[in-house]
This record gives C-alpha cells, sequence and structure tokens, in this order.
C-alpha cells in the first residue's frame, strides 16, 4: 500500500523523468558508440573501446567539409530570421494595420504545412525563376522557415512586456533610440535567444527541404545519408556527442545566469 502511495504522489515526476530518458537514449547509444572499433563498415554493433575517431574527428573525406558548410548556413539562417522575424513580431504586437489578422495566420503556415510540400513549392520556384541551385538557394529556403519560429517565440516574448516600463523610460526624457535599447531590447532578448537557438538547431538539423533545393551543395544532414548507405563512420557520433555535450553546456550556463540574476533581484 505504502509503495502505491508513493507511487501516485510521484506520478507526474515519474513520468517526466521516464519521458526524458527516453528523449536523452538516443544520444547516449550515440556517445557509446562514438568510442566504437568497429571491424566492418557499419558501426551498429559493439566491438571494442577506441579513441581512434576522437583524435581524427575529420578522417573522413568530406565530412568537415560538409559540417562547416552546415554551421555557416545555419548562422546566417539564423541571424536573418532573428533579423526580420524580430520585426514582424514587434509589428504585429504594437501597430495595427490592414491584413494584420492575415499576415497572423499566415505565419503559423510553414510550421503546419510538411517540410517536403514547402521543398518542392521553393524548387519550383527556384527552377521557375531560373535560379542556380546551391548555398543561396538553400539559405533562403531556412530563413523562410526558421521565420515562423523566431516570430512565435519574440511574439510571445512583446506580448508580455508591460508597456508602463517603457512609458517610465520616456518620462525620463530618454529618447526612442535609448528607451528601445535599454528597456525594449533586454526585456525582449530572451524571446529572441530562444528564437535564434530554435532557429540554429533547425537550420542545421533539416535534411528535406535542403536535399530538394541544395543541388550540388552538401550539407552535413545529407553527408550522413549518404554514408549511411555505404557504412556509418564513427566520426559522425563523434561529431553527434559533441554537439549534444555543447548544447547541454549552453543550457546548464543559461539556467545558471538565470539563477544568478534571479537571487541578485531578490537580494
Amino acid at each position: 500500500m505504502r509503495t502505491m502511495r508513493w507511487i501516485r504522489k510521484n506520478l507526474v515526476v515519474i513520468a517526466g523523468l521516464l519521458t526524458l530518458a527516453y528523449m536523452i537514449l538516443p544520444n547516449l547509444v550515440v556517445m557509446a558508440f562514438s568510442f566504437n572499433k568497429p571491424k566492418g563498415r557499419f558501426n551498429y554493433s559493439w566491438q571494442e573501446f577506441s579513441l581512434d575517431a576522437w583524435k581524427d574527428p575529420c578522417g573522413v573525406a568530406d565530412m568537415c567539409e560538409s559540417l562547416s558548410l552546415s554551421l555557416q548556413l545555419a548562422a546566417w539562417a539564423t541571424l536573418g530570421a532573428v533579423l526580420l522575424g524580430t520585426m514582424i513580431a514587434f509589428a504585429l504586437v504594437r501597430y495595427r494595420f490592414r491584413a494584420r489578422g492575415s499576415i497572423n495566420s499566415l505565419i503559423f503556415l510553414p510550421m503546419a504545412m510538411p517540410e517536403v510540400v514547402m521543398a518542392a513549392s521553393l524548387l519550383t520556384l527556384f527552377l521557375n525563376m531560373g535560379i542556380e541551385l546551391g548555398f543561396w538557394t538553400v539559405l533562403i529556403a531556412h530563413i523562410m522557415f526558421c521565420l515562423s519560429f523566431v516570430v512565435t517565440a519574440v511574439k510571445a516574448r512583446v506580448m508580455s512586456m508591460d508597456p508602463r516600463l517603457e512609458e517610465a523610460a520616456r518620462d525620463l526624457y530618454a529618447s526612442p533610440t535609448q528607451t528601445f535599447l535599454r528597456v525594449t531590447l533586454p526585456i525582449a532578448a530572451p524571446g529572441i535567444a530562444a528564437g535564434a537557438l530554435l532557429a540554429f538547431a533547425l537550420s542545421f538539423d533539416d535534411f528535406i527541404i535542403t536535399n530538394f533545393n541544395a543541388g550540388s551543395t552538401v550539407t552535413f544532414p545529407m553527408f550522413v545519408w549518404g554514408s549511411a548507405q555505404r557504412g556509418t563512420p564513427v566520426q559522425i557520433n563523434v561529431i553527434g556527442t559533441a554537439m549534444f555535450v555543447i548544447a547541454v553546456l549552453m543550457v546548464m550556463a543559461g539556467q545558471i545566469i538565470t539563477n544568478r540574476r534571479k537571487k541578485t533581484a531578490t537580494a
């Protein structure tokens, strides 16, 4: 009886931990197999512990080139989506204009539309316009589908802002530029940062839209897909593990900074 009571009392916590374990398990498998030394082409069964792949992460031809390309695409797509998305979010929240409701609804269209439909539509557009497929077509496509996620994140933050703070800044003779830089932007920064991180992850990870519009350009997800047909090199697991660890460290650092700010504000 005590056991059942304890389970009922902590059911939500148990369900949360099980869900978290289910989500993290694939990453742990990738991490473990980054230290494997397979005997054949495929890195699907454990053979023996080895650090060879970690000592030479770029030992596979063209892998680091595709990784560098994906990072560049993700960085530029994030920058473009954040700049456009932040302005769109402020416009939708702060201003009243014709077709505002329609634009508000259309913003969510890329999020709801299947990727293969968007990929084929963009490919048709580029071909009809005579644009050569490559880095720039992929970048345009990435900015387009990342834009919706940035607008959603920033818009939610802007809607929760207290307008009295900006009014107080103006009452203290702050110029519009000073008010934006010292009051509005710092308050909106968490939403902008969340949108930027989401855009970077989505752009780096995308395969379907990129595959349709890349031409001869090969990004890291495309390289992984191609390698899986011939045999997955261990270095792919090394890159995946490194990125997972970096993401976890960034989240932990953000949480630590947030907690310190809360303590400072309370004190």
